[in-house]
């Protein structure tokens, strides 16, 4: 990494500030949802007034964000951001307003396809492999504990091909680690393999030693749990990050930013792991897509789940008197009763179990990044693609697909399409754009 490269600058940026920043957009929002903005995006513009100014890159990404609250939040400045959000909105309506586009036949997967995916993340003979490796490196190292082997007799003995070498010796690091040691320790350099051989013992009062394969690890790690073990700990994940940093060596900290997760954000996974944990009752006041305001909740916590980039917490509403699942972004604050619940018996939070399937088209325009992240998305011959989304909550999807600008139309079923299209011209005439002037749309 260049000396002079700060990687903070350029971490969690919102779609709107990637790449060069060109102008500054003013957007309107709640009191309500005020709180919301400040907190999930205070690092990338600020509210004042009621006002979120932000700079923006792209007023394309900036639009796609406020159609996406559904109402909660108006365009004010530039006239160009005015004209996208119109132009977006005119588009979703008029592909969603009588019969759907037919779809294009579904494209044949092509061998060396880049869109294509690896079975798994490690083949079950490469395991066979490693332990003969493993054992011939042992010996290798011998009573001396250290060797160094030129790279092309493992190539050839192992028939490795030469671009793979490296991984192998990294996975081998790896699932050879354990106990605050290593079996080995290999690495590759300038054509040769260095081999040191650890023995149990002293090696466990030193520090590990971490290779990037483990690095990388133990930042997942950060992003994904760090918030439960704090909370588990009642540590604040600061301390938590310390204390791995002291036992593991300052792993490359440039490299290993803070989880994605705010101080509110942290608190509320305490307020919450708590209430699993002793089984008590606790009060949220949360922003639901689609409404304006925030609205109280009394539930019945059994689990919290990470899905990047966000956190949810699976309930018992006793308010709605059913399964609900909340994002904790969208709390406000979560308050612990004193009362205990007992479990419910035989009930287990379903996620989607009950979700009607729905038909999603992307356009060319959108289909390679969709197809790159959703595992169900088929490509289509025309470059186009098509999903079947699993929906519990047709507000969700709404939001969702007026976030593509009109480049995601639904084409099943035929109810939720009028409804997509009425949300649409809906939302013209509340943000005040019906009369704002704007390229036909197509």
């Amino acid at each position: 990494m260049p000396a002079d490269f700060e990687i903070e600058r350029y971490r969690d940026r919102p779609p709107w500030q990637i790449g060069d920043l060109v102008a500054e957009g003013k957007v309107e929002v709640g009191d309500d949802t005020a709180w919301w903005v400040e907190r999930t995006y205070g690092a990338h513009g600020h509210v004042e007034d009621g006002v979120f100014v932000t700079e923006y890159s792209s007023a394309g990404q900036l639009a796609s964000w406020i159609v996406r609250q559904d109402g909660r939040a108006t365009p004010v400045a530039p006239p160009e951001l005015r004209r996208e959000v119109a132009r977006a909105l005119r588009l979703v309506r008029d592909r969603h307003e009588g019969q759907p586009p037919q779809p294009a036949a579904e494209a044949k997967s092509r061998e060396g396809d880049a869109l294509e995916r690896v079975a798994g993340p490690v083949a079950p003979e490469r395991f066979a492999v490693l332990q003969a490796l493993l054992a011939y490196l042992l010996d290798r190292a011998g009573d001396e504990g250290e060797a160094t082997v030129p790279a092309q007799d493992l190539i050839d003995r192992f028939h490795i091909p030469p671009d793979e070498l490296e991984e192998h010796l990294s996975l081998l690091n790896l699932v050879n680690f354990g106990g605050g040691c290593y079996a080995i320790y290999a690495q590759l350099e300038d054509g040769q393999v260095r081999v040191d051989k650890e023995l149990f013992g002293d090696t466990f009062r030193a520090p590990p030693r971490l290779t990037p394969l483990e690095a990388r690890a133990i930042r997942l790690a950060l992003e994904f749990v760090g918030p439960m073990i704090a909370a588990d700990a009642r540590t604040p994940l600061d301390r938590v990050r310390r204390k791995l940093e002291e036992t593991f060596g300052e792993f490359d900290l440039a490299q290993t930013p803070e989880p994605h997760i705010g101080e509110d954000e942290e608190g509320l996974v305490a307020t919450l792991t708590q209430g699993i944990r002793e089984g008590r009752l606790i009060e949220l006041d949360y922003l639901k897509e689609g409404e304006e305001t925030t609205s109280p909740h009394l539930v019945e916590p059994y689990s919290m789940e990470r899905k990047l980039p966000h956190w949810y917490v699976h309930t018992w509403d006793r308010t709605r008197d059913g399964e609900r699942s909340f994002r904790l972004d969208r709390m406000r604050s979560a308050r612990l009763q004193d009362e205990r619940f007992e479990p419910r018996e035989g009930f287990q939070p379903s996620g989607l179990r009950d979700a009607r399937p729905v038909q999603v088209w992307y356009s060319p325009e959108v289909a390679r990044w969709r197809l790159e992240r959703a595992p169900g998305a088929k490509r289509l011959k025309d470059g186009s693609a098509i999903e079947e989304v699993p929906v519990g909550g047709e507000e969700w999807l709404i939001g969702e697909i007026l976030s593509f600008r009109g480049e995601a139309v639904v084409l099943q079923p035929t109810d939720l399409r009028s409804r997509i299209a009425e949300r649409a011209r809906t939302l013209l005439a509340e943000l005040g754009l019906s009369r704002v002037r704007v390229p036909s749309a197509t």
